[in-house]
């Protein structure tokens, strides 16, 4: 199992911190660094910033938003980042949700899965340098009747694959992301229920198109905190994980929530939803069961953070992509020191 830091978004008054992690994590040695976007910064500008000032460490998209940009303009930026790296780049895809497409885009959230599979088709034909022509529910390249002709991409890129992964929760989109892409990233993943609310879909997928788990990257995302007191800790995840499961999406559309569902909390995600769509947030992060957060992240001493990733690394994750927390930098960096200590003592490094 490979270890992996997730930045997040950019652009909340810790930039310059951002950035000593990752350099920090460049040296530490591990496998790559993933920046996010919503709808405040880009992840593109982040990677490059990053990747021009470390040396080893990959930097990946997780996720750039399928609504947000042509397939075109994704393999563009793909095949110029990978270039700029010398080979250092992987290309995260995803939907996005409902209020972002239809509220920030303007993108009918409709047809996520036959949008998706699309989507990664166009891309990877245009990474290949062939002249660029699809037809199909959702794009037509070149458009009929009109001036357009087939072009193909001048940038050379380092690598004609570059490793795409996609963001996938549901069952299909899971199953789907087996099939066509090279790794699933994911989130809020519990080691004891990862088999039975991703692995058998991805596996699925794999088979459908005639793959095994071989080469595949099961990669999710987990908050890492450092210290004693597991239920301070786990205190500070309680509005991130109320957040998601109560408040991303419409009340129907929650893809969070139907995942909380999943690993049992049928009860406790309603209750996390309810407060929170009714504005009581504090009520929905005190609905939080513990159990939850500490089975989704990483608390706590080197020694307990150590048996957790050997719980992830026996459930079938690849690379592990930690989010280490803290309220200073120095926490912070003690928290991603605290990651590749732990896997040396889990006996995975």
């Amino acid at each position: 199992m490979r270890l992996g830091i997730n930045l997040g978004y950019w652009g909340a008054g810790m930039d310059a911190d951002n950035l000593a992690v990752a350099q920090e994590a460049d040296r530490l040695g591990y496998d790559v660094c993933w920046a996010a976007e919503a709808y405040g910064s880009d992840a593109p500008t982040v990677l490059a910033w990053v990747a021009a000032q470390t040396q080893r460490i990959d930097v990946g998209s997780a996720i750039l938003q399928i609504p947000a940009r042509q397939p075109a303009m994704t393999a563009m930026t793909a095949a110029t980042l990978d270039s700029l790296t010398k080979g250092r780049f992987r290309l995260g895809l995803g939907v996005s949700g409902p209020q972002v497409s239809e509220g920030w885009y303007g993108v009918k959230f409709d047809k996520p899965l036959a949008r998706t599979r699309e989507y990664v088709e166009i891309v990877r034909k245009a990474m290949t340098r062939e002249r660029l022509s699809y037809e199909g529910q959702h794009w037509t390249l070149p458009l009929p009747d009109g001036p357009g002709k087939p072009l193909k991409l001048t940038v050379h890129p380092e690598r004609e694959h570059i490793p795409l992964y996609i963001a996938a929760i549901g069952p299909k989109n899971l199953e789907q992301t087996g099939e066509i892409a090279d790794g699933a990233l994911l989130i809020f993943p519990a080691a004891e229920h990862l088999e039975a609310t991703a692995l058998t879909h991805i596996r699925a997928g794999r088979e459908k198109a005639g793959l095994t788990m071989e080469g595949f990257d099961v990669c999710p995302t987990v908050p890492l905190a450092l210290g004693e007191d597991v239920n301070a800790l786990a205190d500070m995840f309680r509005p991130y994980t109320a957040l998601y499961v109560g408040g991303m999406g419409s009340r129907k559309q929650n893809f969070y929530n139907q995942l909380a569902q999943r690993m049992g909390y049928e009860k406790e995600a309603a209750e996390i939803q309810d407060k929170y769509l009714a504005g009581d947030k504090n009520g929905a992060a005190e609905a939080v069961p513990h159990s939850l957060i500490d089975s989704t992240t990483l608390l706590g001493p080197v020694a307990r953070i150590a048996d957790g990733m050997r719980a992830y690394a026996e459930a079938g994750v690849t690379t592990l992509t930690l989010a280490p927390a803290g309220f200073t930098l120095e926490e912070r960096i003690a928290a991603l020191r605290a990651g590749t200590e732990a896997m040396e003592l889990a006996g995975l490094a």
